[in-house]
């Protein structure tokens, strides 16, 4: 990992912890402590679902400009982006990601929220995707996700005017789930992780491999996906476990093992 983030379990939860004071600014040791969190995260076991924190003060600013000024074509073209890269690690750890957002989530430190599944931001959050104003585009999923989040003609809009939306925007058009007041941001976020912690992890893991992987193909290849991986789960303890406590006691009552 690095000094500037670490991987915090607890009671199934893994915290991914932004560190770098004061705005969070994603330098590169910041990015591959990212990718190694993000790694760490998907092969522990005991980790169940996940929420990636910025802090109580600010999510993160973006990237650090100052790294990146002197960077040229020939340093960038055909090479996978370390941002790029993380963020795409963060999108596919197959359980809950919740991202928890206060204070100012800009150009990379949005895009790292948008691979999260789900966003909790606090009412002073500020979202945006300001690359515009540098004279470059966002380079870490964030014309990807964005449009897939809030449709093509909002995300365009965001890109290409760089404006910062505030909690109550973010909410109306979807980049937001929830928002609440600055101080209980991290912990609702662990509150909706939590809803996972005890649920059929693999089930879980296929939901958000259908979903994903659905949008990125046709409908047709996408319900294919679905049944392949329908089929799947009736391989697992907690398909048994599941369906019989079903039988035996109504829905919302069975105890999943997790395999």
């Amino acid at each position: 990992m690095s000094e500037f983030v670490r991987l915090e379990v607890d009671g199934g939860i893994g915290t991914i912890r932004l560190d770098r004071p004061p705005m969070n600014a994603l330098n590169g040791a910041v990015q591959d402590g990212l990718l190694a969190a993000a790694t760490e995260a998907t092969e522990r076991a005991d980790v169940r679902a996940v929420v990636i924190y910025g802090g109580p003060k600010v999510f993160a600013a973006g990237a650090d400009i100052k790294e990146m000024v002197d960077r040229t074509y020939a340093d960038l073209a055909g090479r996978p982006l370390r941002l790029s890269t993380a963020c795409d690690a963060i999108a596919a750890i197959p359980k809950p990601v919740i991202a928890a957002i206060t204070g100012y989530a800009l150009g990379g430190g949005c895009e790292v929220a948008l691979a999260a599944d789900l966003r909790v931001a606090g009412d002073n959050a500020k979202l945006g995707q300001p690359e515009i104003l540098l004279g470059i585009i966002p380079g870490a999923g964030g014309t990807q996700r964005l449009a897939r989040l809030v449709g093509p003609a909002r995300a365009k809009e965001l890109v290409y005017t760089g404006r910062f939306v505030d909690a109550t925007e973010a909410l109306a058009i979807g980049l937001v789930d929830k928002v609440v007041a600055p101080d209980d941001v991290y912990a609702v976020a662990r509150e909706e992780a939590a809803r996972y912690v005890d649920g059929p992890a693999v089930a879980l893991a296929a939901a958000k491999a259908a979903i994903d992987g659905g949008l990125e193909t046709d409908l047709a290849s996408g319900i294919r996906l679905e049944a392949h991986l329908f089929a799947g789960l009736f391989a697992t303890e907690d398909r048994t476990i599941g369906m019989q406590s079903f039988i035996e006691s109504g829905p919302g009552k069975a105890k999943f093992t997790g395999r």
